[in-house]
């Protein structure tokens, strides 16, 4: 039975490929997959009679090797950042003391914050008075009467 030859470039040609999947949902998946196809095609241009079996399997035990080392990596060393709220604008407001822009009637009001308006829940207070945010449910906040 004719073998199909894989020859060495294919690989690459398929983590070049695998490279721009990459730029276009980034995420470190398919990177480690490109590092696993181009290190398979030096492996086949090294030794050129290895079969498509040997090859695929190499590819694929390097892919899920990389991809499992990724993983532990980046969860024992996680990134710290100066600013961990950046893209959870409600929980930047937890703990900060606002003045009522409506009054909680129902245990729904709301309140004014910069530029815009957020609902708030909590227990029945007049407009004006000054409430202190406690918690983020969704995009609405849950408040406490300040005294």
């Amino acid at each position: 039975m004719n073998e199909m030859i894989f020859i060495f470039w294919y690989w690459w040609v398929l983590a070049l490929i695998f490279l721009v999947v990459e730029i276009l949902a980034p995420g470190f998946f398919f990177l480690w997959m490109a590092a696993s196809g181009f290190a398979t095609g030096i492996m086949v241009w090294l030794m050129p009679s290895v079969s498509m079996n040997i090859q695929f399997f190499v590819f694929s035990t390097l892919s899920i090797i990389a991809i499992l080392v990724w993983k532990f990596y980046i969860k024992k060393y996680v990134t710290t950042t100066d600013q961990p709220l950046l893209n959870k604008r409600g929980a930047q407001y937890i703990g900060r003391v606002f003045t009522l822009y409506q009054a909680i009637e129902n245990g729904q009001g709301k309140i004014k914050v910069d530029d815009s308006i957020w609902k708030v829940r909590g227990e029945d207070c007049n407009i004006n008075t000054r409430v202190k945010v406690i918690a983020i449910r969704g995009i609405v906040f849950d408040v406490e009467k300040v005294d």
